[in-house]
């Protein structure tokens, strides 16, 4: 039999190996971020919309500046309005029935003119995305009438349609539309080639093909044409209203200007630039869920 002296080594030459490690075998708890992901996520939400907002804050700060020293070097501040004064300017309006009216008539006619533009550009961009006849037979025109500005188009559109708000809604379809049709043409082309071929050998068809391999690519390209083109409608919106229409948030803004209400300007300026920002978002945010396959690949 072994003795009790023989045994303490033995124990002292196998304790360290066969001792369990309370470092290594204690569960470690996981970080609050990586156990909440939405709260990650509402942290970096929150803290962008902080240095946006104290972005938007220092550049309040520096027109009420200028503003206020009639600041004249290569920019001339001397007529424009404080933030004050435009500020109560818009309040003054809020009271009004007719200034929603405005709001309301512009609304409506990009709602009219951008869903046209969306349903024509996708499905001409989809369709030229996958026949070189197609492509061939409609770039030309598009090439041709693209670079074309919309306070261009607005003499010809009086002439062509019968009433004026036919013409503004035109004006404003031709703006949306090329942003789109190339935007989706172009992710269409960059549909990886080795994906549709994967198909084809598994016997998919042309439609299956289409529907599963094409278009779920083409859609980020797709989701970023309908944004833009939202961004240029409003622009050829306005320019329509400006020139040819009786309401309107252009028409308000052109009018303050021929009745030199400088504060009426801003006002109808930064409604302009808060509606299309929000338009925009509202077309990012619907075209979200289609695009939740990029998150489950990452």
């Amino acid at each position: 039999m072994p003795s009790a002296a023989t045994e303490r080594p033995l124990a002292a030459a196998t304790g360290p190996e066969t001792a369990p490690d309370a470092s290594t075998t204690a569960p470690r708890k996981p970080s609050v971020a990586a156990a909440h992901p939405r709260l990650r996520l509402g942290g970096e939400v929150a803290r962008s919309a902080g240095i946006a907002g104290l972005s938007l804050s220092l550049g309040v700060l520096l027109w009420h500046w200028a503003s206020a020293v009639n600041l004249d070097f290569y920019i001339n501040f001397e007529n424009v309005p404080s933030p004050g004064k435009v500020f109560a300017s818009f309040l003054n309006h809020l009271g009004t029935e007719v200034f929603f009216v405005h709001i309301a008539v512009s609304m409506r006619r990009i709602l009219i003119s951008y869903s046209i533009a969306a349903a024509f550009g996708i499905s001409i961009g989809l369709i030229m995305g996958r026949s070189r006849i197609a492509r061939a037979v409609v770039m030309p025109y598009i090439e041709v009438v693209r670079p074309i500005p919309a306070v261009a188009w607005i003499p010809l559109a009086i002439l062509m349609w019968p009433t004026e708000e036919a013409s503004i809604i035109y004006i404003t379809f031709l703006g949306a539309l090329f942003p789109i049709v190339l935007n989706t043409l172009h992710g269409v082309e960059q549909t990886p080639e080795v994906l549709v071929r994967a198909a084809q050998s598994l016997g998919a068809s042309r439609l299956a093909i289409f529907r599963h391999v094409v278009l779920p690519a083409a859609l980020p390209s797709i989701s970023a044409g309908l944004a833009i083109g939202m961004g240029v409608s409003w622009f050829s919106l306005l320019a329509g209203e400006i020139i040819s229409g009786q309401y309107g948030i252009g028409y308000f803004t052109w009018n303050a200007y021929s009745l030199i209400n400088y504060p009426d300007i801003v006002v109808g300026m930064l409604v302009i630039g808060f509606l299309g920002t929000g338009s925009t978002a509202a077309v990012r945010l619907l075209t979200r869920p289609l695009l939740k396959w990029q998150k489950r690949t990452r």
